[in-house]
């Protein structure tokens, strides 16, 4: 015979179906306290979308279409377009083929992608220091 479950998660599995509000702290007899997760600092952009948008308007620059740019790279227009849009995280070979395709060097594409970071998060270039982040893969 199934285990009915406990009382109070019944409840609140009720609540929660009605749409009830939830509170910003929960406390279920006996148990800990959960705390919504407060975050000090925006999040980090993701590789894979810093690439694709730079990719994107690389390739949107050139004027050059998504299933001519895919055919030259060797890989499919629909890769190339969840590349584009940061879905999938392309091996470095990928990223070889797509940026030969496009004539531009790995260098610059980091280079450009580095910029676009630094833009989105509000900081410049630290002078006088060495490369770090997405500047140094490119070294």
């Amino acid at each position: 015979m199934p285990k009915r479950p406990h009382h109070s998660s019944r409840v609140f599995r009720r609540e929660r179906n009605r749409g009830a509000r939830m509170p910003d702290r929960y406390q279920d007899d006996g148990m800990a306290d959960i705390l919504p997760f407060a975050q000090k600092h925006a999040p980090q952009p993701l590789w894979r979308e810093a690439l694709g948008r730079s990719l994107r308007a690389t390739r949107e620059e050139q004027g050059g279409r998504l299933v001519d740019i895919a055919e030259r790279a060797g890989i499919s227009p629909q890769y190339l377009s969840e590349i584009e849009r940061g879905r999938k995280e392309p091996s470095s070979e990928m990223i070889a083929a797509v940026t030969g395709a496009l004539g531009v060097e790995l260098d610059e594409l980091l280079a450009g992608i580095a910029v676009e970071v630094r833009r989105r998060r509000g900081t410049r270039p630290a002078v006088g220091r060495r490369p770090a982040g997405l500047v140094l893969m490119a070294a």
